[in-house]
């Protein structure tokens, strides 16, 4: 398992939540005992799992978890006192945070637990095939604008040019993307002047 962190200002429910989170496979839990202090961790990242054990003492921990799911890949859970839950539940749900009610049983904290967990992969899968979507879309940016510097400077016509930049593909053993980019380096006035 990854890194989690607690954000919990109880000594007793720290160790409490440190043992199950150990149990479950996160090795040696970041506890720390405010947002302001679970803000600053956040921005260093890495964390799969936040566990907010609501209330800090410099804020509630609901403004906390909203941040961490903006800011963040981690699952998120929010524990606190039945009353809270009911008020907190809908808005906190829609922003994908996991609201569990204390007290609470060890496998209600388990489910929660794996809950989170299964959204933060789903969440970085859903980031890593973002991320190869947004490469391919540059490339064709590349090729389709490398075509036409081609066909206008070299005469060639879009199946000619096509076929261009595939053989030197193929034949520097580079990408499409970076031909791509050397002939626009070479043929486009506006490239040269950095635009």
């Amino acid at each position: 398992m990854g890194r989690a962190m607690i954000v919990s200002a109880g000594a007793s429910a720290n160790e409490y939540l440190s043992a199950r989170l150990t149990e479950l496979g996160y090795l040696r839990p970041v506890i720390v005992p405010s947002g302001t202090e679970a803000r600053r961790r956040m921005l260093a990242g890495g964390f799969e799992l936040i566990v907010v054990n609501a209330p800090l003492p410099d804020e509630f921990g609901h403004e906390l978890c909203a941040a961490a799911v903006e800011q963040t890949d981690a699952g998120v859970i929010l524990l606190a006192k039945a009353a809270a839950c009911d008020e907190l539940r809908a808005p906190m749900n829609e922003q994908g945070v996991l609201v569990v009610a204390k007290p609470f049983s060890a496998a209600l904290f388990l489910q929660a637990v794996h809950m989170a967990a299964a959204s933060n992969h789903r969440l970085a899968r859903l980031r890593a095939e973002n991320d190869r979507i947004q490469q391919k879309l540059a490339e064709l940016r590349l090729t389709g604008r490398a075509k036409c510097l081609l066909i206008q400077y070299k005469g060639m016509s879009e199946a000619e040019a096509h076929r261009y930049l595939e053989k030197t593909a193929m034949d520097t053993r580079q990408n499409r993307g970076k031909v791509a980019q050397e002939v626009i380096d070479s043929l486009d006035p506006d490239a040269v002047d950095g635009v």
